[in-house]
């Protein structure tokens, strides 16, 4: 055995030497934007030292008669990537024609390519759930010349499972993937270990050729009469059909052709970088002492028809630019305005065009301004600045007026008594607007969707106090042609879902009542009643603790619950329980924010939540999240127990028009029902976060947009 280990570890290090020993000062950076079949960035069946741009968010769909794998891939930090895959394996584990499996992959760059040294990088394939892919790998990738790559490596798992060298870290236990949904950390680095290499060549600037000698050896899959490997050897072509998409085929294994298609997009790249808003209206400089004396003086505030004069021109200017001027004091010195922000996707270019506008409206003795973000009626941040930094920074880099103003809690600077806008509660508005439902993984048929029509309205009776509610009506898809039952032991709180899509008449999405408020300085709080969802409605309270300034932010819940009937309508079911979490947020720095939840689930299980996002100054956001309670794997069922992908796309960054609005998605492995919680809109951090330091910091760049 120490023979062969000794061996292995010769031939591993002469495969990264050949990589390494490429002519200096011909290399050029590894962008990684080349993928692999399986997602990542990579050759064909092998992966490579390569990373994608940071923030880098892509999908691929890989074709071939062994199977189908669909990956969606980010880079979630500038070494580190990961990756989502669901994969239909023909022939494998499965009762059925086919098992449709789960994987999740982690790829990090040790060591970034210079001109002697190659790029490093070592990962995990499909680290957590049934191991069908399973794979341990460390590569290096070099540059020869500036079109011309070479990649070397080592694998183990299915990466070992040809051309294999020895064992140099133990024996690899037999795969035991059971419920599945578990990290097979046993497995990691042990077996056989095999070594990989190839070569890719960028021929032209649109087309990519690659050629490589695989390890992996498809075992399951010849055994299963699925693929008829002949050869070792891949090659393949990839053309760039556009800077974000690209399509590639294979001659795989001597005998079997592949196509693939990927998608790439960085969401710091907006395909309308520069928007399609108009210009905002430019700062006013206020006219000399000489020439206004009175104004200067501040005379002024002894005429009472001032104040709600100034006060309508502004709530007047304001509208056209999307914000509603829901108060205002006004002193001789001192103005401030609370606006609320309905079209901007960052609050740092509503705050820029307000105090452009308030330099229009103002007398000239006004010196100190102070706008103070309102979000669903709370008061949450207020911005100071000195009217004379307005003026002289209108034109200079944003960072010089940041670094002039002051934010505090919007409780926290009382000024002169707030004058309500006239008439702007009661406030009604409605929207009838496209819906779309979709439901993956299902294994008769992966993507079932639904789509039709929903109309929204909401009634503001105070600033606060907000009813709002949607009907939809479905008119095409095929989310409800889905006669699969529940096998769930636990209790059915979420794995009735089907009988719940199969309703395609007009539903109620949600009808609540909701009471928002700001008591105290840092403090903020919110009650809800009513149907908050399509299978629950009840009670729900929260508190948060949030200083302005504060990376922590501390919040509690509580929810009494009813499930709702199958039919969404205003009838409810037998079931009925209290949950609640008591949760601490963590915002890291660099867009990182950190989540953990802890307390009890619809299922009368107890737990935690961990939650890691990432989210990015113009409204992206990435994360990924774990549920682990006391329910049993064999209660919980498949999967081992809950987890996720979230992704949040601002609509602006898709269209290039100014708005608020933003598409929610939610990847789930499988929806079980450990570790459910409900969905009640309007949760507190979210709602406050971005009017607070940190996101206001990131997005301040656009203050003067």
């Amino acid at each position: 055995m120490a023979g062969k280990r000794g061996k292995a570890m010769k031939l591993g290090v002469l495969a990264v030497a050949a990589v390494t020993a490429a002519p200096a000062g011909m290399a050029e950076p590894l962008v990684g934007e080349s993928r692999n079949s399986f997602g990542m960035p990579g050759l064909i069946d092998l992966p490579s030292a390569e990373v994608a741009p940071d923030g880098t968010l892509g999908v691929s769909v890989f074709d071939f008669p062994a199977g189908r794998r669909t990956t969606l891939v980010f880079q979630i930090a500038p070494r580190l990537t990961g990756a989502f895959r669901y994969s239909r394996v023909p022939g494998l584990f499965s009762a059925g024609p086919a098992l449709y499996d789960r994987s999740f992959d982690i790829h990090y760059q040790l060591l970034d390519e210079g001109q002697l040294q190659p790029a490093v990088a070592i990962g995990l394939r499909d680290f957590i759930g049934t191991g069908i892919y399973s794979s341990e790998y460390i590569v290096a990738t070099k540059s020869i010349t500036p079109t011309l790559r070479a990649t070397a490596g080592l694998g183990w798992g299915r990466l070992g499972s040809k051309g294999g060298i020895g064992t140099p870290f133990a024996d690899r236990p037999a795969l035991d993937y059971g419920e599945g949904g578990k990290t097979n950390t046993n497995q990691w680095f042990r077996g056989e270990v095999a070594p990989f290499f190839g070569l890719s060549w960028r021929a032209t600037d649109k087309l990519t050729l690659k050629a490589e000698y695989s390890s992996d050896g498809y075992v399951r899959e010849v055994a299963a009469g699925e693929l008829d490997r002949k050869s070792s050897v891949n090659i393949g072509a990839e053309y760039a059909l556009s800077p974000m998409a690209s399509v590639s085929a294979y001659y795989l294994y001597g005998s079997e052709l592949g196509v693939q298609f990927s998608l790439a997009l960085d969401p710091h790249k907006s395909p309308y970088p520069s928007g399609v808003e108009k210009a905002p209206l430019p700062v006013r400089p206020r006219p000399s002492p000489k020439a206004d004396p009175e104004g200067w003086s501040g005379a002024w505030t002894a005429d009472p028809e001032v104040h709600p004069g100034v006060q309508k021109v502004l709530a007047e200017s304001l509208a056209k630019e999307g914000q509603q001027l829901e108060a205002m004091s006004l002193g001789a010195t001192r103005a401030e305005v609370r606006i609320r922000n309905e079209r901007y996707s960052t609050q740092p270019q509503a705050i820029g065009r307000t105090a452009r506008i308030l330099t229009r409206a103002l007398p000239p003795s006004v010196e100190t301004i102070v706008i103070t973000s309102v979000a669903n009626g709370m008061p949450v941040s207020s911005v100071s600045l000195r009217r004379s930094d307005i003026e002289a920074l209108e034109n200079e880099n944003a960072s010089e007026i940041l670094r002039r103003a002051t934010i505090t809690d919007a409780l926290s600077a009382p000024g002169e008594p707030l004058r309500p806008t006239d008439d702007l509660f009661p406030r009604f508005s409605w929207a009838l607007t496209p819906s779309f439902e979709f439901s993956a993984f299902d294994p008769n048929d992966p993507l079932r969707y639904g789509l039709g029509a929903q109309l929204s309205a909401t009634y503001e009776f105070m600033p606060g106090l907000i009813a709002s509610g949607t009907v939809r009506q479905r008119v095409l898809g095929n989310i409800g042609d889905n006669d699969r039952t529940s096998n769930s032991i636990a209790p059915h709180v979420r794995t009735d879902i089907r009988s719940y899509q199969a309703h395609g008449d007009l539903t109620i999405q949600n009808l609540t009542l909701d009471w928002y408020a700001h008591p105290a300085e840092n403090l903020y709080s919110r009650l809800s009643l009513g149907l908050f969802e399509s299978m629950y409605g009840g009670v729900s309270g929260e508190v948060l603790w949030k200083p302005i300034d504060s990376r922590l932010a501390l919040g509690a819940e509580v929810n009494w619950v009813r499930q709702r009937d199958f039919d969404q309508r205003f009838d409810f079911r037998d079931y009925e329980t209290v949950s609640g979490h008591a949760s601490a947020y963590y915002d890291f720095g660099k867009g990182y924010v950190g989540q953990i939840d802890v307390g009890r689930y619809l299922a009368e299980d107890w737990g935690a939540t961990l939650s890691l996002d990432r989210k990015f100054a113009n409204g992206w956001s990435v994360g990924a999240f774990a549920t682990f309670t006391d329910m049993s794997e064999e209660e919980f069922g498949e999967g081992s127990f809950d987890k996720g992908i979230r992704i949040t796309m601002p609509v602006a960054w898709a269209t290039g028009k100014p708005s608020p609005k933003k598409i929610d998605a939610t990847l789930r492995s499988l929806t079980r029902d450990g570790g459910a919680r409900v969905e009640v809109d309007g949760r507190l951090y979210q709602t406050i976060r971005g009017n607070h330091t940190g996101d206001l910091f990131d997005g301040w760049g656009r203050v003067w947009r």
